[in-house]
Formats: structure tokens, sequence, C-alpha cells
């Protein structure tokens, strides 16, 4: 059976190292990027949130008025005859 042969440190034991740096590195870049997009998401998301509170807001908004009005034309004022 043959054996491995010892890795020199100028042999391919130093490019696995620079490799594995690399990998490293590239790793550490994509964390950081992944960072960045759960960050803007999160941005996002709240506005959304916002923006659906405020559309919630204004459509009881407008079911009150609407409400109101039909209150209003149901039982008009009472005319003052003299």
């Amino acid at each position: 059976m043959a054996e491995k042969p010892e890795a020199t440190a100028n042999g391919s034991h130093g490019a696995d190292e620079a490799d594995l740096a690399k990998a490293f590195q590239e790793l550490a870049k994509g964390e950081r990027t992944a960072t960045a997009l759960e960050n803007q998401l999160s941005a996002m998301e709240a506005k959304i949130e916002a923006l659906l509170e405020q559309a919630e807001q204004n459509q009881r908004a407008v079911e009150q008025a609407k409400t109101q009005q039909d209150s209003d034309t149901k039982d008009p004022p009472a005319s003052s005859s003299a």
C-alpha cells in the first residue's frame, strides 16, 4: 500500500492553507452580505407594517364616515314650523 507523501512547507499544504484562508474570507463576506440583507428586510417589514396600519386606519375612518352618513340620511333633522 502506498503512503501519502508528507506535505512540505512549500508544497500542497501551503496551497491548502491559502485555499482555506480564502474560503474563510469569502464566508465572512457572505455573512456580512447576509446581515446587510437581513437589516434591509427588517426595515422594509417595518415600513410595510406601518403602511398596513395606516391603510387599516383609513378603512376604519371611511367605514365610520359611511355609517355616520347613513345614520344622518335615515334620521333627517326635524324642521321647525313657525
